[in-house]
């Protein structure tokens, strides 16, 4: 999908197979094209299907930010994912019987044009989970609420109830045309949940992260490999960070993101935690995704504070003590394996679980709002630059997430399945 946090870890798998002297090709938005020139990759830009990805969002759907709730989880099922699903499957299905005869086919879990592909052109479907775990599981809560784990019967229970309710409210108009979809390209209905339709139809399913961060199932679908970080591809480094002397003027460094997708209203993160700390003994590091980046300087010219377009996380990490974000799972999981502990303030697309799970690991602290006050945000980086329990589990992470070879691992079970 064509959203940075989908398409920017894919780059990395891209990239690797592409070292080896295979042949990959990119189905994608135009919006993408520049990065994959950089990277000597050949774009299939759409052509029946709709674009609609992390820069126009708002423009084509003025409502999208101000849905909240199971009215925006509806909204995204029906418009952002299921409306497409059949244009992407007639656009690749054109490529592949006029221009390129693929082996195999990589995409994210939400592109969901890969079941028709799987049954329709019988290709291997390697499908790569840049989130959290989705699929549906006797051991964890409903998906999208924010919640961790029932320790109880009754508990479970009660969550395998709302779970029933929620796909009920949300999916059941979506699922009816979904099938109807499904009836148009002479293939069955699908009786299963939404949630379950990647994995069900892929060939392997490589979930970013490791077991340590997701919830415990013991119905854990075998298709599913966990890969470590699955970070985007990057060259040998020539980012220079423009203020290398500052890095050790300052009791701490802080670095704070709003992610690229819910980073319009910069009051709902940003602001409120340059106003907390920018009095303190820190170096603040923004990171806005080419959002008022210009204005946010000339509001706050400090020199403790540096504002830019863009950081290099993969960089800056290391010189890091605090990572206050939204909650976007790929910028979380590269904080995790430099060992960085998180305090997270995001609820909207599915930041509320990826956000629990920091709660529910002890790495960080979850405000559990996207709109959190100048002083809660005073009071929790205080109180986690000085119990050490967050950063200690934070670098028990990083121990674990260094024994992954990620692209070796997503290697090998290709292999594998292709013998």
């Amino acid at each position: 999908m064509p959203m940075d946090g989908h398409f920017n870890p894919l780059t990395g798998i891209a990239m690797h197979f592409k070292a080896k002297g295979h042949d990959v090709r990119w189905y994608c938005s135009q919006t993408y094209e520049e990065k994959l020139q950089k990277l000597g990759i050949p774009l299939y830009s759409y052509k029946r299907a709709r674009d609609v990805n992390s820069q126009n969002i708002h423009i084509l759907y003025p409502e999208f930010s101000e849905l909240k709730g199971i009215k925006k989880l509806k909204f995204d099922f029906e418009k952002i994912f299921l409306e497409n699903i059949e244009n992407h499957y007639i656009d690749i299905k054109e490529i592949y019987e006029t221009e390129f005869e693929f082996d195999l086919f990589f995409c994210d879990s939400a592109f969901y044009a890969l079941q028709i592909i799987n049954e329709k052109i019988g290709k291997p479907v390697c499908v790569v989970n840049p989130g959290p775990m989705l699929e549906i599981s006797r051991d964890t809560p409903p998906n999208f609420i924010g919640l961790t784990p029932a320790r109880t019967i009754v508990g479970k229970k009660l969550h395998q109830l709302m779970r029933i309710f929620m796909d009920k409210i949300i999916f059941t108009d979506g699922m009816k045309l979904y099938n109807n979809m499904r009836k148009s390209q002479d293939l069955p209905s699908y009786n299963g949940s939404f949630w379950d339709i990647s994995a069900d139809y892929s060939t392997l399913f490589f979930q970013s992260g490791i077991p340590e961060f997701e919830y415990f199932r013991s119905d854990l679908n075998p298709k599913v490999k966990f890969t470590g970080a699955l970070l985007p591809f990057k060259k040998v480094s020539d980012y220079r960070f423009k203020y290398p002397e500052k890095l050790k003027l300052y009791e701490k460094v802080i670095l704070i993101s709003q992610g690229t997708i819910d980073n319009k209203d910069q009051n709902k993160l940003i602001i409120p935690a340059l106003e907390a700390l920018k009095d303190k003994n820190y170096l603040l590091l923004v990171a806005t995704g080419n959002i008022n980046t210009d204005e946010l300087r000339k509001k706050y010219n400090l020199p403790n504070i540096i504002i830019e377009d863009f950081i290099d996380f993969d960089f800056i990490l290391d010189f890091t003590d605090l990572y206050i974000t939204n909650g976007g799972y790929g910028g979380v999981i590269l904080s995790l394996s430099k060992g960085i502990p998180i305090l997270t303030a995001g609820i909207t697309e599915g930041k509320n679980d990826i956000n629990a799970r920091i709660r529910y690991y002890k790495v960080g602290i979850d405000l559990k709002t996207e709109n959190p006050s100048s002083d809660k945000i005073r009071i929790k980086t205080e109180e986690m630059l000085v119990n050490k329990t967050f950063k200690d589990n934070a670098s028990r992470l990083q121990s674990i997430l260094r024994n992954y070879n990620t692209m070796k691992i997503i290697e090998d079970y290709v292999l594998e399945d292709k013998k």
